[in-house]
This record gives structure tokens, C-alpha cells and sequence, in this order.
């Protein structure tokens, strides 16, 4: 695995000759056997490479050394390897490759977990990338343990992926495991791995990720073109047109989402996969982005993947604080981009949390120490879009709008139909020009007339304005902008 990832003759061991701690005459025998016919002296293989000429740790499962499976020496050279790592500011990737504990050393092999867990802990505590790719197979402690901590997560197709071995469920059950659920594909669907990645192109996705985990930040920032953004100061300048317009403006087919944002405004992209904890939405859509030269997390609402069917639901929510938490993790500039007809109204959304989400996506973004900037870019609808708000600069596309409900929806409240949904659009103050009066925008960019007929020059000029956002914020102390954050929203209602 490792000479399909790592530049050629690079590789270095940092391993050095296990210590067995706990051996019968019957175990020792069979650790020879393993070397012999493995090759290896034990069942994990770490040290040190390079990927397309940017150094980097690796740790590596050697299944053929009795089925990869982890006792106290392969334990002790793993959090060694770790822990070097963290020491020396290296990413580290991961390949496991195991049945799981050790069934010969028992208990204390078991508990071994514990340390391996905590040594990735601190690794990612201390803001180093840790990008991990699960093997054929990949089951049992292992998965439960350094199996499961990466920023990005990626599985060899077909790979047997799982906590409980089928054998050992047949054998304690008297049944086969269900086909089709330990596999990296059926993880994949339920969003507990990030992408299904054939061995060759796993060199191509890590050093793409890496490329945007360590950017860092261009030494002169980026230059807007005459007339990209129009700033709160001058937004007397845009037309004012009436917000009703602007809400039928955004709904149109047409008009550019995420997706399009992401194809023409980003360098590179790694497209990240639901949760990390078994669920998975299509109107989330969340991506580790290069913009410019600037890595950043970003997160956003696809028009594409909510339907009538299927609108945004809680555990979207809940893929949005993973990418909150990973912008925290790795101090990378978080955007969050809004643009949905609201969240589901149903009784699974109830039962699934939807207002607890709402209600911690809000308390993440305030606190979060990573700079943010959001994106109102089309329809703003409800406590789904409430929830990508808050940030220390907030950008909206011209005919982009944010209310409590769809001004259809305000119209039944306030006047028992729909027909006065202009009025109340008028009057509840949706538009992006409100919004820059009432201190909630601070900067628009204008479409000519429309983003659907101009799409790629809108995003492009969308994404200049936000890589000029970002770019003010790095350069600004974290203490200072988080302090900032507060002080917008202690004063929101107040502005002009």
C-alpha cells in the first residue's frame, strides 16, 4: 500500500524491534510463524514519506502478520508513530488492515484502544490533518478505534468494513451476518465514509486534501474586479428592486447553487460524505475548498438534493456542525452557503431533533474560533437557513433573501392566504438590501440582471468577494474577530 501512495524511495521506517510483554511458549512460536511467512515482525508497518514531495507519517496494518491484529507491541509502535508525528508537525495517514484485538493477549490488548484513541486525540487537538483509508478489512477494535478518527475518511471498493467480524456473529448467533452491510459501499450510503477509493487514486484524493488542509494564506491579498461587490456603505447604488421579484428570481431553475459555486469559484475540492455517524442528507453538501489560495471547510444547503420528498432534514444539520467541528480542528476558514426552501416539517424531522440541531448549529457558529463567512445565496427560508448564519462577515448575491418562513407561509399567518405574499415579502424586510440596512449583510454582489443567465461569471465573481472576505479575516487575531462575532449580534435590531 505504502509504494502506491508515497513518491518512489522515500519511505522511512521509525520502526524498531517489538518488545513482547506477554508471551506463552505456544504465542511465541506463532509470532515466528507470522515473521516468517509475513515478512513482517509485526502487524502494523509505520514512518515516514513523502506525497508529491510534502513530508508526511504513515501508519500501515500488515495483515499478513495473524490478520493485523493489534496487541500491546503493535499498540505501543503505533502511538509512537503518532505521537512522533504530533511532535514533528507531520499529517499522518492511515491505512488499516485488521481482524482487530489480538485474541491471544486478551483483555489488556483490548484496552490498548484507549492509548491509540488517545494519541490520535491529541494529534488532532494539536491542528494536524489526519486522513485515514480503510482496507480490506477493516474490522473490530481497529475500526472502533484509529479506524474512525480521521478528518477524511476514504474505504477500498468492496472492502469488508465493520465493528462485529461475520464469523464471529455466526458463531455467537447461529446466523450469517446480513450481506451488504459491512462493506465500504453501504458505508458510503450512510455516511460514515467520506468516498469509495480504488488503491491507485488514493495518492491523488490525499495529496488533494493536504494541498487544501495546508494552504495557508497567500502573501498578498486577492484583488476584487471593478464592480464585484458592493459593500454596506454603497449599497444605495444596487436597483431597488421589489422583493417579491427577488424571491421568484431565486427560485428559478436556473439559478446557480452550490454545485455550480463550487465548479467555477474553487481551485480544488474534496467533496466530504454525511455525518461520520450513519446518516447522510442529499441538501447538504459539505467540501474542504480551495479558493484562491486559501484552504477553507465549506458547507452549504444544494438546491439539487432538496425536493418536496425530501427536504432538508436534522441529520443535514448535524453533517454541517462535522464540517463546523473540522474548521475548528484544523483552524481553517469555515463558509457556510444558504439556500433552501426550508427545513422538513414532519414527524420524522421532530423525532430526528430538528430545533435541538438548529439550536447547536447556532451556539457552533458563535463560539467557533475558526474565522466564518456565510453566503445568502438564493432562497433563505426558516430555521434551516437561520442555522449557516452566523459569521464574522455575511455575503449575499442580489436577489438572495432571508425570513422566518416562505412569504407565502406569512401571508397564512397574518392574513389567512397567499395572495398578500408580496406584501409581506415587502414588509418583513427579505431582500438583501434590507438586510444590509438592518446590519445582517455586509457586502452584495450584484447579478446582471440574474445569476441563472450569467452563471459562471456571477459565481466567479461570487467566489473573488468571498476569498477577499476570508483574506480579511485570517489577517485579523482570533480573540478580536471572535469578540467582534458577539458584539454583531448582542447589537442585531439596533443597526441604522
Amino acid at each position: 500500500m505504502l509504494e502506491l501512495v508515497l513518491d518512489d524511495g522515500t519511505f522511512s521506517s521509525w520502526d524498531v524491534a517489538p518488545v513482547q510483554t506477554r508471551t506463552s511458549p505456544a504465542y511465541a512460536a506463532e509470532l515466528v510463524r507470522a515473521a516468517e511467512r509475513s515478512g513482517a515482525d509485526e502487524a502494523v508497518v509505520t514512518g515516514e514519506g513523502r506525497l508529491r514531495g510534502r513530508r508526511v507519517a504513515v501508519v500501515a496494518g500488515e495483515f499478513s502478520f495473524l490478520a493485523g491484529s493489534i496487541g500491546v507491541a503493535a499498540a505501543d509502535r503505533l502511538v509512537a508513530a503518532v505521537e512522533r508525528a504530533t511532535a514533528e508537525g507531520l499529517p499522518l495517514l492511515a491505512a488499516p488492515s485488521s481482524g482487530g484485538t489480538r485474541m491471544q493477549e486478551g483483555t489488556i490488548a483490548f484496552l490498548t484502544m484507549v492509548k491509540i484513541s488517545a494519541a490520535v486525540a491529541a494529534h488532532k487537538a494539536a491542528g494536524l490533518a489526519y486522513l485515514a483509508y480503510l482496507r480490506h478489512p477493516t474490522t473490530g477494535g481497529v475500526f472502533a478505534s484509529w479506524g474512525s478518527q480521521a478528518h477524511v475518511t476514504v474505504a477500498e471498493p468492496g472492502a469488508l468494513v465493520g465493528f462485529l467480524g461475520p464469523r464471529v456473529y455466526e458463531a455467537l448467533y447461529g446466523q450469517p451476518f446480513p450481506e451488504g452491510v459491512q462493506t465500504a459501499e453501504n458505508l458510503h450510503a450512510h455516511g460514515l465514509v467520506d468516498a469509495v477509493v480504488a488503491p491507485e487514486r488514493v495518492a491523488d484524493v490525499a495529496d488533494r486534501a493536504l494541498g487544501i488542509l495546508l494552504a495557508g494564506r497567500p502573501d498578498e491579498p486577492p484583488v476584487l474586479a471593478e464592480g464585484d461587490a458592493v459593500p454596506a456603505d454603497r449599497a444605495h447604488e444596487l436597483p431597488d428592486v421589489p422583493a417579491w421579484d427577488s424571491v421568484l428570481t431565486s427560485r428559478r431553475r436556473e439559478r446557480p447553487g452550490i454545485r455550480r459555486l463550487l465548479r467555477y469559484a474553487a481551485r480544488d475540492v474534496v467533496p466530504l460524505n454525511g455525518t461520520g455517524a450513519g446518516e447522510s442528507d442529499p441538501g447538504l453538501l459539505l467540501a474542504l475548498a480551495r479558493l484562491g489560495g486559501t484552504g477553507c471547510v465549506l458547507l452549504g444547503q444544494d438546491r439539487r438534493g432538496q425536493t418536496p420528498d425530501a427536504p432538508l432534514g436534522p441529520a443535514a444539520l448535524r453533517a454541517a456542525r462535522r464540517g463546523m467541528a473540522l474548521a475548528g480542528q484544523l483552524d481553517l476558514p469555515l463558509v457556510t452557503v444558504i439556500d433552501t426552501p426550508g427545513a422538513a416539517l414532519s414527524v420524522e424531522a421532530e423525532e430526528g431533533g430538528l430545533a435541538g440541531e438548529i439550536a447547536r448549529c447556532l451556539a457552533d457558529l458563535v463560539t467557533l474560533r475558526a474565522p466564518v463567512v456565510s453566503v445568502l445565496l438564493g432562497q433563505g427560508t426558516g430555521g434551516g437557513a437561520l442555522a449557516l448564519v452566523p459569521a464574522d462577515r455575511v455575503v449575499a448575491a442580489q436577489h438572495a433573501w432571508l425570513s422566518p418562513l416562505p412569504p407565502e407561509g406569512a401571508s397564512a399567518i397574518v392574513h389567512r392566504d397567499v395572495a398578500h405574499a408580496p406584501e409581506m415579502a415587502a414588509s418583513q424586510g427579505v431582500r438583501s438590501l434590507d438586510l444590509v440596512r438592518d446590519g445582517v449583510v455586509d457586502v452584495v454582489v450584484p447579478e446582471r440582471p440574474d445569476a441563472a443567465v450569467e452563471p459562471e461569471d456571477f459565481c466567479r465573481r461570487l467566489g473573488r468577494v468571498v476569498e477577499a472576505e476570508i483574506d480579511r479575516l485570517v489577517r485579523q487575531p482570533a480573540d478580536e474577530r471572535l469578540a467582534a462575532r458577539h458584539e454583531r449580534y448582542r447589537r442585531l435590531g439596533h443597526a441604522g
